[in-house]
């Protein structure tokens, strides 16, 4: 039997953008589903299993930002928004309400099935190391990865699939620190683009807000000025 293929649901009101997604991405081997509005979009990303979303930010009924809120309540499925907006504002927003990646219309197909693949391949990748590794995050941190869960203090901290890939990535390599270029590689498993590295200082801090006591003063996620973050164990 051959392998599955990967699912890709690409919410997108433009029925040309929408048609040439579908298209390229079929062509290069994924099964792809099509929302045209984001109530259509929420309901099908919550009703099936997608391995990534691909969310236009402009969308009638719910706007992108409105489908990732709704997404983000009750899955971690990886999600690209996808936008014609090129306002750095809307791309933090979109970080910071969970969002995994985002890509900037007009783009290259080539650069999309870029993005795609490595948010695939890095998913498979740090679970497989996570799960491989059988790591605690020491503290009050616990990593269970049996089940890719949080816990601080015994209590469940719900994280998106990228922070907790951040988190399980920095604390498989204690005290060693990580340039953002770094992590944009072997997090996000691909390389520096424009200011793809502010997407590192989100993650960061949104983490810090989950896991930290005070995220001003952290304890487990600390910033070597200058140079990047670290895991630490002291």
């Amino acid at each position: 039997m051959g392998t599955e293929k990967r699912r890709i649901l690409i919410v997108e009101d433009e029925k040309n953008i929408a048609m040439l997604l579908s298209f390229n991405l079929g062509r290069a081997g994924f099964d792809t589903d099509v929302a045209e509005d984001g109530e259509i979009g929420l309901r099908k990303a919550l009703s099936d299993k997608f391995d990534i979303v691909l969310l236009d930010i402009m969308l009638p009924k719910l706007d992108g930002f409105k489908v990732l809120e709704g997404i983000r309540t009750r899955s971690n499925v990886p999600v690209i928004m996808v936008t014609a907006r090129d306002d750095e504002k809307d791309k933090i927003l979109g970080l910071e309400n969970g969002a995994d990646d985002y890509i900037t219309k007009p783009f290259s197909m080539r650069e999309l099935m870029a993005r795609v693949k490595a948010n695939i391949r890095r998913t498979a990748m740090v679970s497989g190391a996570a799960a491989e590794s059988g790591m605690s995050a020491g503290g009050a941190l616990t990593i269970n990865t049996e089940n890719f869960q949080v816990y601080k203090s015994g209590r469940p901290i719900e994280l998106t699939q990228r922070e907790y890939e951040l988190l399980t990535f920095l604390a498989s390599h204690p005290d060693k620190v990580f340039s953002r270029v770094d992590l944009m590689e072997q997090v996000w498993n691909y390389g520096y683009v424009g200011d793809d590295v502010r997407t590192v200082d989100v993650t960061v801090r949104r983490l810090r807000e989950k896991i930290e006591d005070d995220p001003a003063s952290p304890r487990y996620i600390l910033t070597r000025r200058g140079v990047g973050y670290y895991y630490s164990t002291l």
